[in-house]
C-alpha cells in the first residue's frame, strides 16, 4: 500500500473529524440547558437562584460527584441516578397531590382512565419550557414548587441524619451527615432539581427534552424518539457494511507473503543506557498501583452488598464508597498511563541509538512529579469527599466530581505538565533518528505525532471552570476519556509494538508502517467523531446522536476482526527458539486483541447505538463494557509492554514462569468470571426493569436489594478472588525480578 497516500488519508481523517468535532461542539456550547437567573413560582416567590444551581454542583462535586450515583446517566452505579430519582419522586408527589385535589384518593387507587387523564395534566406541566430567555428567568407552578419542597426534605434527610432513612442511606452508602450544613443541602437541591428539569423540559420549538427524552419515564412521557430508533438501525448497517470492507482488506492481506523470524536473538549484544536502566522503578510503581486498585476495587465492589461496612467492619467512617471508587478508577489510568509512558522512555534511545544529555536526570525527575501527583491528587480527593475543604479549595486540590478525571485542577495542571516533560524527553531521544532519511523514518513521524498528541489532548481537562454547564463539561470530560485514553494512547500503543516487533526482525519496517498507518486511519475514521456516543443525552442536540451512533459503529469495525490479530502473535510465540523468551509478553497481545473483540467489540456495541443506551447507560451493563474494555485492552496491553521492557532490561537471565504464568491466566479468567457470573446479570437484570418500569426503579433500593440480585452481586467474590490471586502473583513476579525469586540462578 503506498505510504504517500496512507498519509493523506490520515492528514484528511484528523482536519475533518476535529472540524466537525468543535463546529458540534460549538452546538452544544449554543444549545446547552440554560441555567436560569431565578427560579419563580408563578405567585413570585423566589426558589433558586441561578448562583445556587452553581453553587450546588459545586457541592454534588464536593461529595465525589459522579462516583457516587450518576447525573444524567454518568457515574457510579451504587446510589441512584440522581437526575431520574428526582425526576420520578417529583412526577408521583404532583400525581398525589392532583388525585387527593379531584378524587379524594391517592393516585395508586384511581382506576386507569382517571390515572391516564392526570398524567396528562403532569406533562403539560412539566414539559412545558417555561424559562424566559430575555429575563433569563424560570417560573414553575405552584404545585410544581410543592413537589421540589417535598424532594428537597427527602434529600436533605438522606444526606444527613434523618433516622428513617438509615437502611436507604446504607442501600446508597451514603455516610451519615455528607452534607455537613443545611445551606449545602439547599444547594445541592438546586442543581439536583435543575439537571431533573432538563431532562424533562421540551426544548423550545420541538417535542424532545433537553436530554433527548432521557430518562425513560412513563409518568412524564420520556419515550424513545424516532430519530432515535432511526439511528440505531443505521448504526447496525453502518457497522455490518465496514465489517464487510474491512473482511475484504484481512482477505487480500491474508494472501501477502508472511515474513520469517530470524534464527538468532537479534538484540542479543545491545546495551542499556542510563536512562533505560532508570525506568525500571516505574514499573515498581506500576506493580505497587495495580494491587492498591485492586484492593479499592475488592471494597468498592463489597459496598454493593454491604452498605458501608466491610465483613462487619464500619470502613466507610474511614474510607467512604465515593472516595473507594474514585481510586479505584483513578489508580487504574495512573498504573496503566505510567507503565505506557515508562515503555516509551526506554525504547525512545532504543530507537535513535543515542542517549541525550541529561537523560536520566530528566527520567528521574518526571517519576518524582508523578508520584507527587498520585500521592497528592488521591489525599486532596479523600479531603474533598470528607468536607474538609471549600468549594474552591476542592475545585483546585480536592475532587472535581468527574468520573476519569477526578483529580483536582491543581492536579491536573501539574499531570499535564509532566506530560508536556514527557513528551520533550521523548522527542530529544527520537530526534537523532528522525533526521535519518531511513525507512523507519515515516514511522518515527507517526510516533512522535502520537507523543504530541498524548501531551496535548490532555489539556481538553483544563476547558472547563468550577461552574461550567454541566454539558459542556460533559464534552470537554470526553476528549480526555475517549480521545485521550482510548484514543491517542491507542495510537501511541499501536507504533511501540510495531517498533518492538520491527527491533526484533520480526516485521520489516516498510510492513510495519503501512499496518499502523492504515489501522490508525480506520480507528480514528471512527474513533473520533465516536466521541459523541457518550454525549447522547448530556444536554445535547439531536445532531450530536446522529454523528455518534454512525461513528461509534465504526469504532467497532476492526475490532471485529481481532481473532486475525491474536492468531499471528500466537503462531509468532512458537516461531524460533529464542521468542519463546518473550511468550508472556505477547501472550498479554493476545489478551489484549481478544478483549479488544469481547470487551470493546461486543460489549461496546451492546450499549453504543442510541435505543440501547436510552434504556442501559448507568446500569451494570456499561461497567461490563468499563471492566472489559479499560482493564482487558489498556490494562493488559499495559502489563505486556511492562513485561516486554522488562525483559529487555537483562537478556541473559531465564525467567521462571510459574508465577507470571498464574498470573496470566488468573487474571483474564477473574475479569471473565467477574463479568460472565455477576456484573453482566445484575445489568441485563436492570435493562429489563428500564424498560418495563423505567431508569428510576432500574437502580432503586427496592429493585437492587432483591435476594436473587444480590445473590449475584455475592458471586462476584468468585471472579474477583481469582483477579485479585493474578495480580499480586503479577507482583510478585515482577519484584522477584529484581531480589532473584523470578529468575533462575546461575550454576
Amino acid at each position: 500500500m503506498n505510504t504517500k497516500k496512507l498519509w493523506f488519508g490520515f492528514i484528511a481523517v484528523m482536519v475533518i473529524s476535529f472540524g466537525v468535532l468543535l463546529y458540534f461542539g460549538s452546538e452544544i456550547y449554543r444549545q446547552a440547558p440554560p441555567i436560569p437567573d431565578k427560579v419563580m413560582t408563578e405567585s413570585g416567590k423566589v426558589l433558586f437562584t441561578g448562583q445556587d444551581i452553581k453553587d450546588g454542583q459545586n457541592v454534588w462535586q464536593s461529595l465525589g460527584g459522579q462516583e457516587i450515583g450518576s447525573v444524567w446517566g454518568h457515574g457510579a452505579y451504587q446510589a441512584p441516578d440522581w437526575s431520574a430519582d428526582w425526576l420520578h419522586k417529583e412526577a408521583v408527589f404532583i400525581l398525589n397531590k392532583l388525585a387527593l385535589q379531584t378524587e379524594g384518593i391517592p393516585y395508586e387507587q384511581l382506576s386507569e382512565e382517571k390515572q391516564a387523564s392526570l398524567k396528562v395534566t403532569l406533562q403539560k406541566d412539566l414539559r412545558k419550557n417555561t424559562y424566559n430567555k430575555q429575563t433569563n428567568i424560570l417560573t414553575v407552578s405552584n404545585l410544581r414548587a410543592e413537589a421540589i419542597q417535598s424532594n428537597s426534605k427527602f434529600y436533605g434527610g438522606l444526606f444527613t441524619n434523618d433516622p428513617v432513612l438509615a437502611d436507604l442511606r446504607d442501600s446508597y452508602s451514603i455516610p451519615e451527615n455528607s452534607l455537613k450544613t443545611e445551606e449545602r443541602v439547599r444547594l445541592m437541591n438546586s442543581f439536583f432539581f435543575w439537571i431533573s428539569w432538563a431532562c424533562v423540559t421540551e426544548r423550545p420549538n420541538q417535542k424532545i427534552t433537553y436530554t433527548n427524552n432521557w430518562p425513560a419515564e412513563k409518568l412524564v412521557g420520556n419515550q424513545p424518539t424516532g430519530s432515535m430508533h432511526l439511528w440505531t438501525g443505521f448504526s447496525v448497517i453502518i457497522l455490518l457494511a465496514g465489517i464487510g470492507l474491512m473482511a475484504f482488506y484481512y482477505a487480500r492481506r491474508r494472501n501477502e507473503a508472511g515474513e520469517e523470524t530470524p534464527k538468532l536473538f537479534p538484540l542479543k549484544n545491545e546495551i542499556q543506557t542510563p536512562s533505560q536502566k532508570a525506568t525500571v522503578k516505574y514499573f515498581w510503581i506500576v506493580s505497587a498501583l495495580l494491587l492498591v486498585q485492586v484492593i479499592m476495587g475488592v471494597i468498592t465492589a463489597h459496598y454493593s452488598v454491604e452498605g458501608q461496612a466491610f465483613y462487619g467492619f464500619p470502613l466507610a467512617d474511614w474510607l467512604p464508597y465515593s472516595v473507594s471508587r474514585t481510586w479505584h478508577v483513578q489508580i487504574a489510568i495512573f498504573w496503566i498511563a505510567t507503565s505506557w509512558l515508562a515503555t516509551g522512555l526506554y525504547y525512545a534511545p532504543a530507537i535513535s541509538g543515542i542517549e541525550p544529555k541529561f537523560q536520566k536526570l530528566g527520567v528521574n525527575f518526571l517519576f518524582l512529579a508523578l508520584l507527587i501527583i498520585v500521592v497528592g491528587s488521591l489525599a486532596g480527593q479523600w479531603m474533598g469527599v470528607m468536607q474538609k475543604l471549600g468549594y474552591v479549595n476542592n475545585f483546585w486540590f480536592g475532587h472535581q466530581g468527574y468520573e476519569y478525571v477526578d483529580l483536582g485542577r491543581f492536579w491536573q495542571i501539574f499531570l499535564f505538565v509532566g506530560l508536556i516533560i514527557w513528551a520533550l524527553l521523548m522527542g530529544r531521544a527520537i530526534y537523532p533518528a528522525l533526521k535519518k532519511k531511513t525507512g523507519s523514518r515515516n514511522l518515527l513521524i507517526l510516533f512522535l505525532i502520537s507523543i504530541i498528541a498524548i501531551a496535548l489532548f490532555y489539556g481538553a481537562g483544563l476547558m472547563w471552570g468550577r461552574q461550567t454547564n454541566l454539558a459542556i463539561a460533559e464534552y470537554w470530560r470526553w476528549w480526555v476519556v475517549h480521545l485521550w485514553v482510548e484514543g491517542f494512547f491507542e495510537v501511541f500503543a499501536a507504533v511501540v509494538v510495531a517498533f518492538l516487533f520491527v527491533r526484533l526482525e520480526i516485521v520489516k519496517v516498510a510492513t510495519a508502517t503501512t499496518a499502523v498507518l492504515f489501522s490508525t486511519i480506520v480507528f480514528l475514521s471512527g474513533g473520533i467523531l465516536g466521541t459523541f456516543h457518550h454525549l447522547y443525552f448530556t444536554g445535547t442536540p439531536m445532531s450530536v446522536m446522529a454523528l455518534g451512533a454512525t461513528f461509534s459503529a465504526l469504532e467497532v469495525v476492526p475490532l471485529v476482526l481481532m481473532g486475525f490479530e491474536a492468531f499471528d502473535n500466537l503462531k509468532l510465540s512458537h516461531s524460533s527458539e529464542w521468542i519463546k523468551a518473550y511468550k508472556w509478553p505477547i501472550y498479554s497481545f493476545i489478551a489484549v486483541a481478544f478483549w479488544n473483540l469481547v470487551g470493546a467489540g461486543i460489549f461496546g456495541f451492546l450499549i453504543n447505538p442510541p435505543t440501547a443506551l436510552y434504556y442501559m447507560q448507568g446500569l451494570n451493563t456499561t461497567a461490563v463494557h468499563g471492566h472489559t474494555a479499560l482493564f482487558g485492552v489498556y490494562g493488559m496491553l499495559g502489563i505486556g509492554l511492562m513485561l516486554f521492557v522488562l525483559r529487555d532490561m537483562n537478556k541473559d537471565v531465564v525467567w521462571k514462569n510459574r508465577w507470571i504464568k498464574f498470573s496470566f491466566w488468573s487474571i483474564n479468567i477473574g475479569l471473565a468470571a467477574m463479568v460472565l457470573i455477576s456484573v453482566l446479570p445484575v445489568g441485563l437484570a436492570q435493562t429489563v426493569a428500564s424498560v418495563q418500569e423505567g431508569l428510576w426503579w432500574a437502580r432503586s433500593a427496592e429493585f437492587m436489594q432483591q435476594p436473587y440480585l444480590v445473590t449475584f452481586k455475592w458471586l462476584r467474590i468468585i471472579g474477583d478472588t481469582i483477579f485479585a490471586a493474578g495480580t499480586v502473583s503479577l507482583a510478585w513476579f515482577i519484584f522477584g525480578l529484581k531480589f532473584g525469586w523470578s529468575v533462575e540462578q546461575k550454576k
